[in-house]
């Protein structure tokens, strides 16, 4: 397992993180981990040498009504039998159910509690976007991890980041964060925070996770046909997880690469991996391939929207360039029922409106700066996706 450092902590990270929101489970019900199984895994994984573990309050829940996921109490009965010292232990602050700083002090008890120990080394600020920050921020949630640090409950203070990419600059340079978590792969080095947030982190000395670095699966594959005629035409003969994780790992400013593993397989492979993993070590050759790759898929593109963010705020509460994301990805990884699982949670959770919601009002249409027809492209998405009812 090769390590970095992580950002001026001073602490040495494995480069592969595991990451428990997606452990296997019994009879397709979330909350029902399979915790033989996946006991395995988790321990195989840190007895190699991962020492990023990464988890969170809803991970593993039946539905998102406020309770606590089955993740993190799983964790912390993994880490007890001796492992708890050898690792960094993440998980996060969930903003939502947070309506004041008594909120946070009770979250995080629960969570020490759950997790048996008395410390979480990393602990972040969940899903954050602009507006979110704005209010937390106003809830005193800045003070809150200054005293949670000073109390020793937590180590290391950080955020994960899910808005455009004008809003990441404002929150880095907010607080004296010391490690922020971002998505990141090589079919998402514009998006959200992206390539120019990446270095922006880095240059600040920001410690930076990577989650996402296989797209939620899509990127692992099975591939459409064309796509797999172009890794298997490649100078370097790899899987399509190899080839996502090693573009990740090429930059030197990624400390951790989070992957939600779910197979014995997939573990496997992954901690082969994570010894390969040096940065700046993919050729000329090996990185045109990987650009070979990104300009087929995109090719594949249904709405050429490039999640600029002019459109909204939409009146209606659409989330705009997300919606067209989950329509891009169905057509880009031939995956509509995932793409229509994915929609279904994001409106179910309130996330955002359903495309149907459009009323037709323009004034998208009028912004957007790639002269889409966005209320037609929003009648798309709401066929494609037939807006069934949401999954929990």
């Amino acid at each position: 397992m090769l390590y970095r450092s992580f950002g001026r902590t001073g602490e040495k990270v494995s480069i592969l993180g595991f990451g428990c929101m997606r452990l296997p489970i019994i009879g397709g019900r979330h909350q029902d981990i399979d915790e033989p199984l996946a006991t395995e895994m988790l321990r195989y994984a840190l007895d190699q040498g991962v020492n990023y573990v990464d988890t969170a309050y809803p991970y593993h829940s039946a539905a998102f009504d406020g309770t606590p996921g089955a993740s993190e109490a799983f964790v912390g009965q993994v880490l007890a039998g001796g492992y708890r010292d050898k690792v960094l232990l993440a998980t996060k602050l969930p903003g939502w159910l947070v309506k004041s700083r008594k909120d946070m002090d009770r979250i995080l008890a629960g969570q020490l509690e759950r997790l048996q120990t008395e410390r979480i080394d990393c602990y972040l600020l969940h899903g954050v976007d602009g507006p979110e920050f704005t209010r937390l921020s106003g809830l005193g949630a800045l003070r809150f991890l200054d005293d949670a640090k000073a109390k020793g409950k937590i180590r290391y203070a950080g955020f994960s980041f899910h808005d455009q990419a004008a809003a990441f600059a404002p929150i880095v340079d907010a607080y004296d964060w010391d490690f922020c978590q971002i998505q990141y792969n090589y079919m998402d080095v514009e998006y959200q925070a992206g390539a120019a947030g990446l270095a922006y982190a880095a240059d600040r000395g920001l410690g930076v996770v990577v989650m996402e670095p296989l797209k939620g699966g899509r990127l692992a594959g099975p591939m459409p046909a064309s796509i797999q005629a172009l890794w298997d035409g490649s100078p370097a003969r790899r899987t399509p997880v190899g080839w996502a994780l090693r573009f990740v790992w090429d930059d030197s400013r990624v400390n951790v690469v989070l992957s939600g593993m779910s197979t014995m397989e997939q573990v496997r492979e992954n901690v082969a991996l994570g010894s390969e993993g040096r940065a700046a070590s993919l050729s000329t050759a090996e990185l045109a391939a990987i650009g070979r790759v990104q300009e087929a898929y995109r090719a594949r593109t249904i709405v050429d929207c490039t999640g600029c963010g002019y459109c909204m705020p939409c009146p209606q509460g659409i989330d705009i360039p997300r919606l067209f994301s989950f329509l891009n990805d169905a057509a880009l990884f031939d995956n509509l029922a995932e793409e229509r699982r994915a929609y279904g949670i994001a409106v179910g959770a309130g996330q955002t409106a359903p495309a149907s919601a459009c009323s037709e009002c323009g004034q998208c249409v009028e912004a957007c700066p790639q002269q889409l027809d966005v209320t037609r492209e929003l009648a798309g998405v709401a066929r494609t996706f037939a807006e069934e009812e949401p999954e929990s």
